[in-house]
């Protein structure tokens, strides 16, 4: 009987031990996954801001072993991650790199309305855009150019492909409107583009204000002030496709997938289209970071390259 019992204690004490060892490890998996997973979607959102601004971005610069910053072709460094956890609102107001790449845009799958939180796009790094489009309201209105929008011409910023993007955009959208009058009504008149004024009880500029954002046909339910999220739904659920996806195929983000719906809205984020297009699945870390990204453009390996130098 004592070897028995003995026999019963020492497999007890095996069970509890192996089952506390059980308990550990996914705590030791989860934290070290999470850590890895912050260094790649870092190491990815630097390659889709460089890959979107391949004039004005130059390198990337790790500062001691914390501060990482994207260095543009002024000299000025530009702060990734602040480190600091933020509500939605002081993402909005004091906004790093970090969180303008955090959301990502969702190119594909049905249109329905968003939840309230889910807003990629609305949130701007100002030191970036006017690195890149103007410091100023005269510095913008230099590098705004024409194009035609339906029978009108509207400004347009040139900077970075953004004007010839919107070209591309209507010389396909215009004759598709011609046959379409579904299409047509949404798209003309188009409400306006370039703007200098600041977004409604803020003191942050629209992306109009930068000449990189086009407002297309009015509709009273366009827009999450002026309609309650019911109608905004059912604006939705009629708006054509179509739109949508020739938009996002020349590097625009649409406003109808926020929360905060902007349905007529329709905004140049070349960064967020293609960290959408290229990364939007989760990194397999037996993988390379930049696993899924086209090889297309010659300067994505020197790209690539930079990065790995600057953050090993």
């Amino acid at each position: 009987m004592n070897k028995i019992r003995t026999y019963i204690i020492l497999l007890c004490l095996i069970v509890i031990t192996g089952y506390m060892a059980k308990q550990s490890i996914p705590d030791i998996i989860a934290t070290y996954s999470s850590a890895q997973n912050d260094e790649v979607t870092m190491k990815r959102n630097l390659l889709c801001l460089m890959m979107a601004y391949p004039q004005h971005i130059v390198k990337v610069e790790r500062e001691g072993n914390a501060s990482v910053y994207v260095v543009m072709k002024s000299g000025k460094r530009i702060l990734y991650d602040d480190k600091k956890v933020k509500s939605t609102g002081e993402k909005l107001a004091n906004p790093d790199l970090q969180d303008m790449m955090e959301q990502i845009y969702p190119l594909s799958g049905s249109i329905s309305l968003m939840a309230e939180d889910f807003n990629p796009g609305r949130v701007r790094v100002y030191s970036l855009l006017k690195e890149v489009y103007g410091g100023s309201k005269e510095q913008v209105q230099l590098n705004l150019v024409s194009v035609k929008v339906g029978y009108k011409n509207y400004p347009f910023n040139r900077n970075n492909g953004a004007a010839d993007a919107l070209r591309a955009v209507m010389q396909e959208l215009v004759p598709l409107a011609e046959g379409r009058q579904d299409i047509r009504s949404c798209v003309f008149p188009a409400s306006g583009t370039f703007n200098y004024r600041f977004i409604a009880g803020t003191n942050r500029l629209s992306p109009h204000a930068f000449g990189t954002a086009i407002d297309l046909a009015r509709d009273r339910r366009d827009y999450w002030k002026w309609a309650s999220r019911e109608e905004g739904e059912k604006r939705l659920n009629t708006y054509p496709r179509e739109i949508v996806e020739i938009f996002e195929r020349n590097n625009f983000i649409w406003g109808g997938k926020w929360g905060y719906f902007d349905i007529l809205h329709f905004e140049y984020r070349p960064e967020l289209v293609l960290k959408s297009r290229y990364f939007s699945n989760k990194p397999h870390f037996e993988k390379p970071w930049y696993d899924g990204v086209s090889f297309e453009d010659d300067n994505v390996k020197s790209y690539i390259q930079l990065i790995d130098d600057a953050l090993k």
